[in-house]
């Protein structure tokens, strides 16, 4: 058994956390009664408890309707700023030492903000975050267009504009079924011209031609969740040798990495239960495996809560999420220099000595 504070202490890395769904319930209580936004809940401790019920709900409706309310109160730039600051801040905390935080911009223009001023507003909270973090973190920006929209250029051009001002990469989310991403291969394209870093969502909601397409036909350089992608493994008559589909292969063979949520997945019904999660048998095959939080608030979840629920279910240990950290961080959008920097002076050296213990 690892300790709680042992856990916390282990430098982590986080590639797939969504901006909107990390919200302190305190925080969106204050920015709500500031703005005369109407909340299911008023107490922050009951807030909290209603944003996880709801997304546990098995309902789509009541689990959309929790982002209904953290994007209500991101509107204004002192609010964007303050949820930036605050998250970093929580992540550091937790021992998170590398983090790719993803937001649509696009979602936050109704009291008159433009893109420009969203990214900026982010930016500003995101480095009051890293001054003030209790311990050392490096944040940086993923910008996300929404697949149900027609955006998708017009942000990853605003990436690529901000590629030098902490936006490391681009995105899209959304509902996958009848919103392929080939939709958006307009996008891709533009980004691959540019030698600019994607990840997709693929392979949650959606099967393996999500991923397919994701891959063959747009580029991504990783998979947003990715879990589908058992769908192409099958066992022989004993059910101990596994054989990897040709899609299934290449996502190995490439080490294509996997931006896996656990928590999150049994919300959106990817997995029954987190022993019943891919994320065990791909692990054991060597997918280049990462570990994330998706959304903090709505799973009421950290990095350190995860790497606990896989410990109970596969028995991991701390070699086990060594892998998981440096898995993360040579998939990290950043230079390849800088990668190395936090692996070999920051992840590595903190393992060897506890592992020494």
């Amino acid at each position: 058994m690892i300790s709680g504070e042992l856990l916390r202490a282990a430098p982590k890395v986080l590639l797939h956390d969504h901006l909107d769904g990390g919200l302190r319930p305190g925080t969106v209580v204050e920015l709500a009664r500031e703005i005369g936004h109407r909340l299911p809940r008023t107490d922050a401790g009951e807030l909290g408890e209603w944003f996880v019920e709801s997304a546990d709900s098995g309902s789509l409706e009541r689990y959309l309707e929790t982002f209904d309310h953290t994007v209500a109160v991101m509107q204004n730039a002192e609010a964007i700023k303050r949820v930036a600051s605050e998250c970093v801040q929580d992540l550091a905390a937790d021992g998170v030492v590398y983090a790719e935080v993803r937001y649509a911009p696009e979602q936050h223009l109704t009291a008159g903000l433009t893109l420009e001023q969203v990214v900026d507003a982010v930016g500003e909270g995101f480095e009051h975050g890293m001054a003030v973090a209790e311990r050392p973190i490096v944040a940086r920006q993923l910008l996300t267009a929404m697949r149900h929209k027609a955006r998708s250029r017009e942000i990853a051009e605003l990436a690529v504009a901000y590629r030098d001002a902490g936006v490391v990469g681009f995105d899209i989310a959304g509902a996958e079924a009848g919103y392929p991403p080939t939709r958006h291969l307009d996008a891709f394209e533009y980004l691959q011209r540019e030698n600019a870093h994607f990840t997709i969502h693929a392979g949650e909601a959606f099967g393996l031609p999500s991923i397919w397409q994701a891959i063959q036909w747009c580029g991504a350089d990783r998979l947003g969740h990715g879990v589908r992608i058992i769908d192409d493994i099958t066992y022989d008559a004993a059910g101990e040798k596994a054989e990897l589909g040709l899609l299934a292969a290449y996502v190995r063979d490439r080490r294509i990495p996997l931006e896996m949520c656990p928590s999150s997945n049994l919300q959106t019904g990817a997995a029954e239960s987190i022993a019943d999660h891919p994320i065990g048998m791909l692990t054991k095959l060597r997918f280049r495996v990462t570990v994330n939080t998706d959304n903090r608030l709505m799973s009421g979840t950290s990095m350190s809560r995860e790497l606990t629920l896989l410990a109970d279910a596969f028995d991991y240990g701390l070699a086990d999420f060594r892998w998981f950290a440096i898995n993360a961080m040579k998939s990290a959008f950043i230079p390849f220099d800088e990668r190395l920097a936090l692996i070999d002076g920051v992840i590595k050296p903190w393992y060897a000595e506890a592992l020494a213990h």
